[in-house]
């Protein structure tokens, strides 16, 4: 199973990943409608780092989702917009805050792995977004950073 994994130490910045998303699911370059979003943290150490969707084994969104719109099919969890009511419990309940809500989409913005063609990946221009297996160690560094940034 592969899924999206980041180097933190290599991002610049740039946004680029978060306009490239949204351009492709939404046909817009709008950051604030990306499922992946840039996160800076400052002052010591200043890094910028990408919070994406983890595609999580046992995701605390499906289980927080009131109407079970939230699923896992082929590695990748995926929101059934026909059931989902946009409560945004799944984006409150994501430990990675990796879930966005936007109040001109009615439904959860998540990253679906691009149908298993990351877009990010494809146009990162520092490497900073990598497509590749699973390693069972990195959960508990994206844990850390998304510890960090709910306090900042």
């Amino acid at each position: 199973m592969k899924s999206l994994f980041v180097i933190p130490e290599k991002c610049s910045g740039c946004r680029i990943c978060e306009l490239v998303c949204s351009y492709e699911h939404f046909g817009v370059f709008n950051p604030k409608k990306s499922a992946i979003r840039i996160l800076s943290l400052f002052p010591e150490p200043a890094i910028n780092y990408p919070v994406v969707c983890k595609q999580c084994a046992v995701p605390k969104c499906a289980e927080a989702c009131p109407v079970h719109a939230i699923y896992r099919k082929d590695g990748i969890v995926h929101i059934d917009y026909e059931k989902c009511i946009g409560c945004g419990a799944c984006a409150q309940a994501c430990p990675f805050g990796a879930i966005f809500m936007h109040p001109d989409i009615k439904h959860p913005i998540k990253c679906d792995l691009c149908g298993g063609d990351p877009k990010c990946v494809e146009k990162c221009p520092t490497g900073a977004i990598t497509f590749r297996a699973k390693s069972s160690g990195h959960q508990e560094k994206h844990l850390k950073f998304a510890q960090l940034a709910r306090r900042g």
